[in-house]
């Protein structure tokens, strides 16, 4: 069995490749830079520019099931060139993708598991959404997950199994944005922001990979959240964080107008309130290694015990 992975080389991607490789899944990788092709048995990487459309087609060969992360990273300043980038990106991914699918002769492609954001959920602090909901916020984050799904529904075209991974925060100490959190906690500046009522629905990055795996493995359709069982406040967030790190918080919130005028229209990350339900991917048999927020982070920054070492390579 091969996958194809876009987006392998970044935080969410290495997990992937590792519970590939783990169980015996050959990976097939695109990159834009020809400096990280790698070339071996159950490891291949392809060259592929998607501003150009360029692509190595050779990247599809025993390839049975694509997984899609392609995109540029959304915790940057929202300038207005930025927010193009975040768009284009997502879009001239899966075009890329699609076009060259499109003129292959032949394939064995089954399905895609294509990455999304529970961004599109509306801000509210009262609504608990599953992936039944209409309704698209009104914002820039909503705008880049509809457009996103919309493109990655265009491979039904092909009769190929189309899912769309929409994912919380992510937590890893190897990146994304909870060393960013944390850092302040550990200079003793620790403190939730705006009113820290806001949901933040988490998610481990063991768990994330392994819903991307599970999803691909078991031919799943349609949309999936990828969020632990139990949300949390801002407040409850950052007070564990704290707690993991053995860290006192002795700042009040920092108050969302002066988030506003630092981050400017990307405050809207830390601010807008989505909780979300994980019930759907677990009707359908998974699993969740953490799902409580103070296990989570005591597993991050504590050392893990062998038996939970073991675990985290199953999905």
């Amino acid at each position: 069995m091969r996958y194809l992975i876009t987006g392998a080389t970044g935080l969410v991607g290495k997990e992937i490749v590792s519970l590939c490789q783990a169980n015996g899944i050959a990976v097939n990788y695109l990159t834009t830079s020809r400096d990280k092709i790698i070339s071996n048995e159950n490891y291949n990487g392809f060259y592929w520019n998607p501003s150009t459309g360029e692509i190595d087609d050779n990247c599809f060969k025993g390839v049975s099931k694509i997984i899609n992360l392609a995109g540029a990273s959304i915790s940057k300043r929202w300038t207005k060139k930025y927010k193009r980038k975040i768009i284009s990106s997502r879009i001239n991914s899966l075009q890329t993708l699609y076009n060259a699918i499109n003129n292959l002769e032949s394939h064995d492609i089954k399905s895609i598991v294509s990455a999304s954001a529970i961004g599109v959920y509306p801000n509210s602090l009262e609504r608990y959404y599953d992936e039944h909901e209409k309704e698209v916020d009104n914002s820039f984050l909503g705008e880049v997950v509809e457009q996103w799904e919309n493109e990655v529904n265009r491979f039904k075209a092909f009769e190929i199994i189309v899912s769309k991974i929409r994912i919380g925060l992510v937590l890893s100490k190897k990146g994304g944005a909870l060393p960013q959190m944390a850092k302040p906690v550990e200079m003793y500046a620790g403190a939730a922001f705006g009113t820290g009522k806001q949901w933040q629905s988490w998610i481990y990055i063991t768990d994330l990979a392994r819903i991307f795996m599970f999803t691909a493995k078991n031919n799943l359709k349609g949309i999936y959240n990828a969020v632990a069982p139990n949300p949390v406040s801002q407040n409850k967030l950052i007070k564990e964080i704290a707690k993991a790190l053995e860290m006192p918080l002795i700042l009040p919130n920092i108050p969302s107008f002066v988030i506003k005028v630092i981050l400017g229209e990307m405050s809207y990350l830390i601010l807008s309130s989505q909780r979300v339900s994980s019930k759907k991917i677990e009707e359908d048999g998974f699993i969740f290694e953490h799902s409580n927020i103070s296990s989570a982070l005591e597993s991050i920054y504590q050392k893990k015990s062998s038996k939970e070492s073991n675990r985290i390579n199953l999905f």
